[in-house]
C-alpha cells in the first residue's frame, strides 16, 4: 500500500515538474499570440458589425423587394383578369357580329331571290301578253330582250333592258353639241356604238339649227335649262330612272343626275296614273315612252303613228293602262309624232310617220 503511495507521489511531481518546464519554454511565446489575439479583437469586432449592418441592410431590400413583388404579382392578377374580360367581350361581340353579318346575308339572298322571282314573273307576264322577243342581247354593261307590239289598232316595238353597269346608260345630243343641225337616231347610235336606241328630248328650231328644251344633262353636266314647266326624264349615278318637273338646277344636282332630257308629261308615278293636261289628252299620234318596271329594269317604247291600215298611234291614257298591265311603275312620254325611231342592232326597226327618220337634238342609247 505504501510502495502504491509512494508511486503516485512520485508521479504527480513529475507531471508538475513537467507542466513547470513547458511553462518556462512556451510561456512567453503564447503570451504574445494572446496579446495579439487580444489586440485584433476590436477589429474582428468592427468587421463583424459592419457584417452584421449589411446583413440588416440587406434584409431590408429584400422585405422592400418582397413587397413591390406582391405588388406587381397584384396588378399582374388584375391586368390577367381585365384581359380575360376583354376576351370574353371581344368574343361576345364577334358572335355578334358573325349573327348580325349572317343575318344580313339572309337579307340580301332573300332580296335577291325576291327580286329573281320579281324579274321571272315579269318575264311570264311580258311573255305571256307579247310573246318570245324577236331580239337578245346579253352585254357585261347590259341585257336588251325586244318585243314586237301588235295590239288594235297600233304597232311598234318595246326593250326590256337591265343594266348591269349604270354607264351603259346615255344621253347623245346630236354631234354631242348642244346646238347643232341635228343627227338621226341610228346615225348617234352607229357613232357612239350603241345597240339599242330611241329619240330622247323635245327640241326647238331656229337659223337651221335645233336647241335642245328644258333640262338637259349629259355626263352630270347640266348643259340647258331655259324651261322648267316640262317633265325632266334622267338616270342617276346609280343608272337609276329619275325625273318630273325638277324646277331649280340645285333639285337636279340632288337627285345625281348624270343623263337626261325634257319633254311632257310624266304618265306613271310610283304604279299610278298621273292626270294629262287637257293640250295632250285623247290624241292618238306615234310614241316614244321611257319607264321603268316594278323590278326595276328599264323600259323603252316605240309606237308608230299616222299611218292608215297599219299603226294610228295611241292616245296618251291609252298608254297609262297599257304600261300598268306590263307592271310598270314610272313613264315618261318623250319626243313623239315624226321624231319616234326605235333603233336595234344596227337598223331602224320601227316606221318612222315622215317616211324616213327624222334629225332630231338627242338620243338615249344603251351600249352594252
Amino acid at each position: 500500500m505504501y510502495t502504491k503511495l509512494r508511486g503516485i507521489f512520485w508521479a504527480a511531481v513529475c507531471l508538475a515538474a513537467g507542466l513547470l518546464g513547458a511553462l518556462c519554454l512556451y510561456g512567453p511565446s503564447l503570451a504574445e499570440s494572446a496579446e495579439r489575439a487580444g489586440a485584433g479583437l476590436p477589429n474582428a469586432r468592427q468587421e463583424w458589425d459592419k457584417v452584421m449592418d449589411g446583413a440588416e441592410s440587406l434584409g431590408h431590400a429584400y422585405g422592400i423587394l418582397g413587397g413591390a413583388a406582391d405588388r406587381i404579382g397584384q396588378s399582374l392578377e388584375s391586368s390577367r383578369s381585365a384581359l380575360a374580360e376583354l376576351i370574353e367581350q371581344a368574343e361576345k361581340e364577334r358572335l355578334e357580329a358573325e349573327r348580325h353579318r349572317q343575318s344580313v346575308d339572309g337579307l340580301v339572298s332573300a332580296s335577291g331571290s325576291q327580286k329573281q322571282q320579281a324579274s321571272d314573273a315579269l318575264e311570264q307576264v311580258l311573255a305571256g301578253k307579247l310573246g318570245d322577243p324577236i331580239g337578245q342581247t346579253f352585254g357585261q354593261r347590259a341585257t336588251i330582250k325586244v318585243y314586237s307590239l301588235k295590239e288594235a289598232g297600233y304597232r311598234g316595238y318595246m326593250a326590256k333592258v337591265k343594266l348591269h353597269d349604270p354607264t351603259a346608260v346615255k344621253l347623245v345630243l346630236a354631234q354631242d353639241q348642244a346646238e347643232n343641225k341635228g343627227e338621226t337616231t341610228s346615225q348617234a347610235a352607229k357613232r357612239t356604238g350603241a345597240k339599242l336606241a330611241i329619240n330622247g328630248g323635245g327640241f326647238a328650231k331656229q337659223n337651221g339649227k335645233l336647241y335642245p328644251i328644258g333640262i338637259t344633262v349629259v355626263d352630270g353636266e347640266i348643259l340647258t335649262f331655259n324651261r322648267t314647266d316640262m317633265s325632266f326624264i334622267g338616270f342617276d349615278k346609280a343608272g337609276k330612272l329619275v325625273g318630273g318637273e325638277l324646277k331649280t338646277k340645285e333639285a337636279v344636282r340632288k337627285l345625281n343626275v348624270m343623263q337626261g332630257a325634257s319633254f311632257v308629261p310624266t304618265l306613271l308615278e310610283n304604279g299610278k296614273k298621273l292626270k294629262v293636261p287637257s293640250k295632250w289628252a285623247n290624241r292618238r299620234e306615234p310614241r316614244t315612252l321611257i319607264g321603268n318596271f316594278s323590278n326595276g329594269d328599264l323600259l323603252l317604247i316605240v309606237i308608230d303613228g299616222r299611218q292608215k291600215g297599219y299603226s294610228n298611234g295611241v292616245t296618251l291614257e291609252e298608254a297609262q293602262t297599257k304600261l300598268l298591265e306590263w307592271s310598270v311603275r314610272d313613264a315618261y312620254n318623250l319626243d313623239g309624232g315624226g321624231s319616234s325611231t326605235f333603233y336595234y342592232n344596227g337598223k331602224v326597226l320601227n316606221s318612222p310617220s315622215d317616211g324616213r327618220e327624222r334629225l332630231v337634238a338627242s338620243s338615249f342609247v344603251i351600249m352594252p
